[in-house]
């Protein structure tokens, strides 16, 4: 399926499927017709000696330094050159796709003054699946991703790198195999490549359908740990959380509610407390939240995708150049510092629930640590260790970057947006959360093979998954390996997958 770029409809799932699998792009004409008025404006304005920043003029605490007509096409290269100032490890190819998607995007509005060629150019790169080489550190968000962006924009001129079927190439030799002609760049269209917070934005909206498909697996454990524990289910009861209102928690309420369908638990069969613990019983508040903070994100992720994150910002309707900021990337690294928190807030109450389940105190009769040969066994005791370390990484982790502006630019960038930096620690926090939430799916898939009833269908669904890569721990053995499984499993999505397909939509 090709997907059609116009500027207004690029939602995250259409990102997902050009970034990881691989979707072709094609821009819409009507996205070509507005870069070619664009560009015809912009054009005129040069030749009428209009002084536009970035255009005939310098960048940043050099934008006073008016350049003369032959400087102008050549300082696009010198921009490029001083601006791929990066340092690092190569981002994934998935977030450079998503951030040249991005870019197009904002293209497409017809606000950006470059050249088609420059456009079509990213375009052919995504569909012939050349990558550049772009170091993941050295952007603080605003003006954009100047330095990570500008490695891609080597590669307008025929330099820097590409990663090309399988291979590092110089950008020349990748682009030539991929038979891309190199568009070169004349004026503007390097900082139209550049000025915008599209690699951050990219990295957040990939993070985020995985942060939602993640919070959708952490009902599914917290359902298997509640019927383990015999929990009482009146908490759980939709109409609870209506009269609040806050429809994250009825989502969640809902979602367990259906896990659990068909269980001895619902049918009253069991005897249990009057009142459990807040680890069992706020799991729809505390969820639910997470549901609510990852919406907001989603919507401001999106109004990125969709918006023109430029500058300065051609208004050909009005014949009209604006300089501002609309390369700020707060409105993204903010709502993501939240969804971030968010994941670890959950994490945290995973391993609260992990704890009961192994504590012989908190269990409801449950063997101690899951193990019927306590004492010379210690069962599922150092799980709770490796959980532990992973969430006090998460917590120091979830310290928000974008209260951390440090000036650049001799003070004339003298507030940013540190959104890169959200991004690469959310990445780390998703990270970890696959391993906590993993260790809760093994620990409750143990606790309920010691009870004598009927769980849920949504429960029996995901128990089965489990127990298709990790066996009941009879004894002790080396668990590291069944603890990478597990992550590797919740990362997978298929506990996901199976459980929908036996119940339905959980949301």
């Amino acid at each position: 399926m090709t997907i059609v770029l116009d500027g207004s409809d690029l939602i995250i799932e259409k990102l997902v499927g050009i970034a990881r699998d691989g979707e072709q792009v094609a821009l819409h004409p009507e996205a070509l017709d507005r870069i070619n008025t664009c560009r015809a404006m912009l054009e005129e304005k040069i030749q009428a000696k209009e002084i536009m920043y970035g255009v005939n003029t310098g960048i940043g605490e050099f934008s006073e330094v008016v350049l003369n007509d032959d400087q102008v096409e050549q300082f696009q290269r010198y921009l490029i050159y001083n601006h791929a100032a990066g340092i690092g490890d190569p981002a994934p190819i998935e977030y450079v796709r998503a951030a040249i998607a991005g870019r197009i995007n904002v293209h497409a509005h017809g606000n950006s003054g470059c050249r088609p060629e420059i456009t079509q150019t990213l375009i052919d790169m995504l569909n012939m699946g050349v990558t550049p080489v772009v170091c993941q550190k050295g952007s603080v968000g605003a003006s954009g991703d100047l330095a990570p962006m500008s490695q891609i924009a080597l590669l307008m001129m025929g330099e820097g790198e590409a990663f090309f079927q399988g291979e590092r190439l110089p950008g020349d030799e990748a682009l030539n195999r991929a038979g891309i002609p190199i568009p070169g760049l004349k004026a503007r269209d390097g900082l139209a490549v550049i000025n915008g917070s599209n690699l951050l934005t990219a990295m957040s909206a990939l993070q985020l359908y995985d942060m939602q498909r993640w919070l959708k697996q952490a009902e599914i454990a917290c359902a298997m740990s509640l019927e383990a524990l015999l929990a009482n289910l009146k908490p759980y009861d939709v109409r609870l959380h209506e009269v609040r209102g806050f429809p994250g928690a009825v989502r969640t309420a809902k979602a367990l509610r259906r896990l659990m369908e068909g269980s001895d638990l619902v049918s009253g069969a069991i005897k249990t407390k009057v009142q459990d613990a807040y680890s069992m019983r706020s799991s729809p508040q505390v969820i639910g939240a997470a549901h609510d903070a990852l919406d907001f994100a989603r919507t401001q992720v999106e109004i990125e995708l969709n918006g023109v994150g430029d500058n300065p910002v051609f208004l050909p309707e009005y014949k009209l150049t604006l300089t501002g900021a609309n390369f700020q990337g707060t409105p993204v690294s903010l709502p993501m510092d939240m969804a971030g928190a968010a994941i670890t807030m959950v994490s945290v109450l995973s391993e609260r629930r992990l704890n009961r389940l192994t504590n012989p105190a908190l269990s409801v009769g449950l063997p101690a640590f899951l193990t019927k040969g306590a004492g010379m066994f210690s069962g599922m005791m150092l799980s709770q260790y490796t959980a532990d370390t992973l969430i006090v990484e998460q917590r120091m982790l979830s310290a928000p970057a974008s209260i951390q502006s440090i000036p650049a630019a001799a003070d004339q960038e003298d507030f940013v947006s540190m959104g890169m930096n959200t991004a690469i620690k959310n990445h780390q926090i998703l990270d970890n959360s696959y391993g906590v939430l993993g260790i809760e799916f093994m620990a409750a898939a143990q606790a309920l093979d010691f009870r004598d009833f009927t769980p849920g269908k949504g429960v029996q669904a995901a128990h089965k998954v489990i127990r298709k890569h990790v066996s009941h721990l009879d004894e002790d053995r080396p668990l590291y390996p069944d603890h990478n499984q597990m992550k590797a499993l919740v990362q997978s999505g298929e506990i996901l997958e199976a459980v929908e397909e036996e119940v339905g939509s959980l949301g």
